[in-house]
């Protein structure tokens, strides 16, 4: 059987670089008669067979794909099936800002920018006109106006405004304790401090995590995520508990602006972002510290009326929800009724931003997947140097037929070999121009990025040629 696929090596191999420039690779994992482990484990997500493969719609009527399916059928005959796994392939690309530069991976033929410097902002919501909110470590929310050349400050107010939202002619701000609206028109529009008025409390006596992010949903309500104070606090978001201990999940804001329970069992949920073509909502989860550096995983979970996703009673691991032996209360739920996460990261990675793509300049084949900001983590691998952190980095969380199916890395290389961060994304989205944009909070860098692509005069040949000049 080696001998066999030693020949068949040089056509996967062709068959690999004549997709690159589709901005998607080819990976065949072949089984030995359909049993036994595949050559290739690490790529390998699923059986598909032959006949599957050999009339997908990937294959269109070309010369290369023609080619394709000759492979497909080569190594069908030999091995009995193949497995495919497609995936954005990366390039090289440098950027400097400030004097700092760095070599970042990113998708097939496009780039990064920096696009504004802004003091230490976190996450991105659109208001009228296309412009961008944003907000930040600190009081202060940012405005950038379509077409996003130049921050400006829009209002700073008391406390820590790490996200705004726009809703029905007015702006809202999640502070720490509460959220404020104002009246608010865009660019025309000059706010102060003054102008906000409180709509409603927030928990956040019990201290610890501070950061609350709102967002309005397709149902013209607004969604407002906070987590619990620690690793092992006794709450939990429902009415049963005291208000200040109604912590870990997403509220509702309901028509008389009071807060609702939405989903809870979550210990930080910092990205929220609803899919654009299911209207279901999503979280990203930054999970506990101390199970240590490689357990449980970060979790990415739909969230949905009642939904109930286990913390800090049980984290999901090795396939299921296990008891996480720290809070002492006795468990609100039992784990049966939680919620299995859509997808998983590395644990301590901190997954913040979220958002889906719809119409972006990334690819109509993305349409419905998301981009997750991954923050990287603070902690070292045990008795680890700074290089051991988990590196900060965008992630891409692809969805097929309304189902997340795998994580794929989209824009990687912020921190360097020595541990050293060239930036942190902490909030992404979509702008009116379809190009993904992100913001950095920390590292060398701070301010707002974006995704684009090279020119679009640029011909497949000289984009394949980009490729081969960074291998």
């Amino acid at each position: 059987m080696t001998s066999l696929f030693l020949l068949i090596q040089p056509l996967y191999q062709l068959n690999i670089t004549i997709t690159f420039h589709k901005h998607y690779i080819a990976v065949m994992s072949l089984k030995i008669f359909d049993e036994g482990d595949a050559i290739f484990p690490d790529k390998w997500i699923g059986n598909t067979y032959c006949r599957d493969i050999f009339h997908s719609e990937k294959y269109k009527s070309t010369q290369e794909s023609n080619m394709k399916k000759i492979i497909v059928l080569i190594c069908c005959i030999f091995f009995g099936s193949v497995d495919v796994l497609y995936a954005l392939p990366l390039q090289s690309r440098n950027i400097t800002v400030n004097g700092y530069s760095i070599e970042l991976q990113v998708p097939l033929g496009m780039t990064v920018e920096y696009v504004a410097d802004i003091g230490r902002p976190r996450a991105i919501a659109l208001g009228p006109d296309g412009e961008m909110l944003i907000g930040s470590r600190g009081a202060t929310i940012y405005r950038i106006p379509y077409p996003y050349s130049e921050a400006e400050i829009l209002v700073t107010l008391q406390g820590y405004i790490h996200s705004a939202a726009y809703k029905e002619g007015r702006i809202y701000a999640a502070e720490t304790g509460a959220v404020l609206a104002a009246d608010y028109q865009g660019a025309s529009t000059g706010l102060t401090a003054a102008d906000f008025m409180e709509v409603i409390s927030i928990p956040s006596a019990t201290g610890g995590h501070s950061s609350r992010t709102i967002i309005a949903g397709p149902d013209d309500r607004l969604y407002v995520g906070l987590g619990i104070s620690g690793n092992c606090s006794d709450e939990y978001l429902d009415n049963s508990y005291p208000f200040q201990t109604r912590r870990g999940g997403v509220f509702v804001l309901d028509a008389s602006d009071n807060l609702q329970p939405f989903s809870s069992g979550l210990r930080n949920p910092i990205g929220l972002a609803f899919h654009p073509q299911t209207d279901e909502l999503y979280a990203t989860n930054a999970g506990p510290d101390h199970l240590g550096y490689d357990m449980p995983p970060e979790i990415f979970s739909p969230l949905g009326p009642d939904s109930f996703h286990g913390m800090p009673w049980f984290y999901y691991y090795d396939g299921s929800f296990r008891e996480a032996g720290c809070a002492a209360s006795t468990p609100p739920r039992p784990a049966s009724q939680a919620t299995a996460p859509a997808a998983l990261f590395p644990p301590r990675s901190t997954p913040m931003g979220l958002t889906f793509l719809q119409e972006s300049s990334l690819g109509g084949e993305h349409d419905g997947s998301a981009v997750v900001a991954v923050h990287g983590s603070w902690a070292t691998s045990p008795g680890g140097e700074p290089e051991s952190r988990r590196p900060p980095q965008l992630s891409l969380v692809v969805f097929e037929n309304g189902d997340a199916v795998r994580v794929e890395d989209l824009v990687t290389g912020f921190q360097r070999s020595d541990g050293s961060r060239f930036a942190r994304p902490a909030g992404v989205a979509v702008g009116e121009d379809g190009h993904i944009y992100f913001t950095s909070d920390g590292g060398e860098v701070n301010g707002l990025f974006r995704l684009v692509p090279l020119s679009s005069s640029r011909s497949i040949s000289s984009v394949y040629g980009l490729l081969l000049d960074n291998q």
